[in-house]
């Protein structure tokens, strides 16, 4: 086994982007209408006819489809009776092929005995002298929400105390619950508010528990369903935002304000602490805390998805926003500094930091004179270098470093003069590293390492000595011997070098019969790093098949810019990008249009659509997962209001040409020759509309194009809601791939 890497960074996941990048596309209701006409289709008047070429080309006919008068629109009622009974035929039908292959049954078999293998690393978050995590296995198909110490955890045998049963929850409230998390007050933990959703929703129920009674509290805060969220102010008081509708959610569908809420009141008694616009993306209240105990409470207004006005809020006196670049995000609270990353450039005063760089500055001195009188630089990334993450421990600020795709680890401290220095920190060299655990209130944190041919190990950094050491590792789930890693780059047209990684047998003849999965997302700055999957291995790899990771520009790789190179309007680079990868693929012989596939979800979703109606002549198989398709109506549906500042306007003149331009759902030829798609969604998903999917799907059987449609009826933005769900939403994918990319006669498909 050999792995060779070459030149990529990776980003910053900031502080609310992070879970809003989680919340957008890693990868979204209107009335019925009249049943559809042979009207539905018009040709596009610029076709191939028209070109004396001296051969006959098959004449172009787009399919035109008015935004405005869809006839598809009975689609988007979510839990629409027509829609549902067209999503259930679509699936009998997917099924047939695909389940009914005799290889389903082993894939499936596979995937579910890596999904539920009690050997994975129990990850967990270190608080209070416990270590808790939660757990999910073939027993406990909703999961265990348990702890134990830390010395039994760091042990061979953990002895786990369960706290929350989710399963015995589930079946006596008789709700799918599927756990989102647990936010406990410090510093002894003991009350927490844990946020469960039911069926993998976004929208979520949140309820305070008593870990030492075992139980939600009795008339303890308890929230409606809705998306928000909440925070501890003290052990009496939260803060709390939910878009519950109406003038109480903005237009994507997340929380306008931000409330004081008092135990033992009413949340419609609630006090309104701060208010953004409808047209914001969403407001968060949230608590920092640093090292010396200083506490403040904050708010994030997102204004667009990347710009943010950061708040103060102070206790009984009005709101203060930080004059800091809209474009920047607040990593974390370390020895009274408020550390901050930048998006963009920033001059303050005399000085003016690059974007990228990690700054700090004196938060108390802030509020206490309305202004920052000093912002000291933590650290300034080169060209191949990007910040990871960032975690402050009660005497350390780590940051993960990564350069040229090598995770690195830092220590940072302040000197008396208030000027920052740093140790390097040794941990494994060419891997993806993950910092978390981290906690102002001990000097414990916790290293994820792993690789495209290494499995996940768990180190422990001990703060003090400067140094990793490894704590648990997965065992390798598939036979990785004589697979090496390698990294290239492509020439986009424009001229930029794009990396992509190739994952290949070393005997691989370069005759252009290797079946290859090409993967990618492209956008909202978030960088696909080299990871280890089991299931990819196990089911692809191990059967002769090479798997391709595309860094191309929308993403983080090399920080803010590699990601804003692809915004709007200048949208298509990420899209040339991925056929520039593909065409550099065929051109060393790796591969060939006939035994290549793409494959991409949410945000990839549209990727790879996009690269069904630009480019089919690539590719023998596409698979656009819970995807955004119509970008004329994205905004529109559910949180895609929120995604405008990625993708731009529909309304607006030039923004919605170009929009149209790129939307796959307006770029179906009707006479075109196009390979077999794999469209997957999930009922359930609110935050990438099933629409989408539908929509597409629907036209493609009226065009007679190939293709495949599966919807999950529950399970949001993933498609899945348990285990045997992932394995079965896994086991169909890669009998689809195998199918289409292995087998000597490749299924042609059909449409409806």
């Amino acid at each position: 086994m050999s792995q060779t890497y070459h030149s990529v960074e990776f980003s910053t996941m900031t502080f609310h982007r992070h879970w809003l990048a989680a919340a957008a596309v890693c990868v979204l209701a209107a009335a019925c209408s009249a049943p559809e006409t042979d009207e539905d289709t018009s040709a596009d008047m610029d076709t191939a006819a028209d070109m004396d070429t001296g051969t006959e080309e098959p004449v172009r006919e787009i399919v035109e489809i008015d935004p405005e008068n869809d006839p598809r629109l009975w689609l988007e009622e979510v839990d629409g009776e027509r829609a549902l009974e067209w999503a259930r035929g679509q699936n009998e039908r997917t099924f047939a092929r695909l389940q009914d292959d005799p290889r389903y049954d082993g894939f499936y078999n596979a995937a579910l005995e890596i999904y539920q293998s009690n050997d994975r690393i129990a990850y967990g978050a270190y608080q209070g002298g416990f270590v808790y995590n939660f757990w999910q296995d073939s027993t406990n198909t909703h999961g265990l929400w348990r702890r134990t110490t830390l010395d039994s955890y760091l042990s061979d045998a953990p002895e786990w105390d369960v706290i929350l049963d989710l399963d015995a929850l589930s079946e006596e409230e008789d709700v799918n619950w599927v756990w989102r998390g647990a936010n406990c007050l410090g510093p002894d933990y003991n009350r927490c508010i844990i946020t469960l959703s039911d069926g993998g929703r976004d929208a979520a129920h949140r309820r305070e528990f008593d870990i030492e009674a075992r139980s939600f509290v009795e008339d303890g805060f308890v929230t409606p369903e809705a998306k928000g969220g909440i925070s501890w102010i003290d052990e009496n008081t939260v803060m709390v935002g939910l878009a519950t509708g109406g003038e109480e959610s903005t237009e994507s569908g997340y929380p306008v304000a931000a409330y004081r809420w008092e135990r033992g009141t009413a949340f419609e008694d609630a006090t309104e602490v701060l208010r953004g616009d409808l047209t914001d993306v969403g407001l968060w209240g949230f608590r920092v805390e640093d090292n010396h105990g200083t506490t403040f409470m904050m708010a994030s207004e997102a204004d667009t998805f990347f710009e943010t006005t950061w708040w103060i809020l102070p206790d009984g006196a009005e709101p203060v926003s930080l004059p800091i670049p809209a474009r920047s995000s607040i990593q974390d609270f370390f020895d009274g500094q408020l550390i901050i990353s930048l998006e963009e450039e920033w001059t303050h005063g005399q000085e003016t930091f690059p974007q990228g760089a990690l700054l700090s500055f004196d938060l108390a001195a802030f509020v206490d004179s309305g202004e920052i009188a000093t912002v000291n630089t933590v650290f300034v990334p080169n060209d191949r270098q990007s910040i990871g993450g960032v975690g402050a421990t009660q005497s350390t600020l780590l940051v993960q470093i990564d350069e040229n795709v090598t995770g690195g680890l830092q220590a940072f401290t302040r000197g008396e003069d208030g000027l920052w220095s740093s140790e390097t920190i040794a941990t494994p060299e060419n891997l993806t590293l993950g910092l978390t655990g981290t906690s102002v209130h001990h000097d414990v944190a916790f290293l994820n390492v792993e690789g495209f041919l290494t499995p996940d190990s768990l180190y422990v950094v001990d703060v003090e000595n400067r140094s990793v050491e490894v704590a648990k590792s997965t065992p390798e789930r598939f036979d990785a011997d004589g697979l090496v890693v390698e990294q290239f780059e492509a020439e986009s047209p424009d001229g930029t070098m794009v990396p992509y990684f190739v994952v290949r047998h070393e005997d691989t003849v370069m005759d252009g019969t290797t079946p290859t999965l090409l993967y990618a997302y492209g956008g909202f700055q978030v960088t696909i790093a080299p990871s280890y999957s089991g299931v990819r291995g196990r089911l692809w790899l191990e059967n002769g098949g090479a798997y391709v990771v595309a860094n191309i520009r929308g993403g983080g790789e090399f920080g803010p810019a590699w990601h804003q190179a692809g915004l709007k309007m200048n949208r298509q680079r990420i899209y040339d990008d991925l056929i520039a990868v593909a065409e550099d693929m065929i051109d060393t012989g790796l591969t060939s249009p006939r035994h290549l596939g793409v494959y991409g979800g949410s945000n990839g979703g549209l990727l790879t659509g996009v690269m069904y109606t630009q480019r089919p002549d690539l590719w023998n198989a596409v698979v656009s997962a819970v995807p955004l398709l119509d970008m004329l109506r994205f905004d529109q549906l559910l949180a895609g209001a929120s995604w405008v500042g990625e993708y731009g306007s529909p309304s607006d003149p030039d923004e919605g040409g170009f929009l149209r331009s790129i939307s796959p759902y307006h770029n179906v030829d009707a006479n075109g020759d196009y390979p077999e798609i794999y469209l997957y969604t999930s009922t359930a998903d609110d935050r990438v509309h099933p629409g989408h999917a539908r929509k597409m799907a629907h036209l493609l059987s009226e065009t007679g194009h190939p293709y495949l449609y599966y919807e999950n009826l529950s399970g949001g933005h993933s498609a899945a809601a348990d285990l045997p769900a992932l394995a079965r939403r896994d086991a169909m994918l890669y009998v689809f791939l195998t199918q289409k990319l292995m087998d000597d006669e490749a299924p042609e498909g059909s449409a409806e």
